[in-house]
């Protein structure tokens, strides 16, 4: 009845808190038009690799990465 690969056992209050957290409607979150326009700059940004990874942050502001 079961193919490989395709059971998962987990307990049931666990399913049925993800089924709840499944079952919750997404609020869509409305963006200020200065929003909208910081979004598409960050986007623009990502896609020409000007960004900074949270490593390279923390060191140029001087905070120990705690390793």
């Amino acid at each position: 009845m079961v193919e490989k690969g395709d059971l998962v056992i987990i307990p049931r209050k666990e399913y049925e808190e993800f089924l709840s957290f499944r079952l919750k409607k997404t609020r869509e979150v409305e963006l200020t038009p200065a929003q909208k326009k910081a979004l598409k700059e960050a986007r623009k940004n990502l896609a020409r690799g000007k960004f900074l990874t949270i490593h390279e942050l923390k060191r140029k502001l001087g905070i120990e990465s705690g390793r």
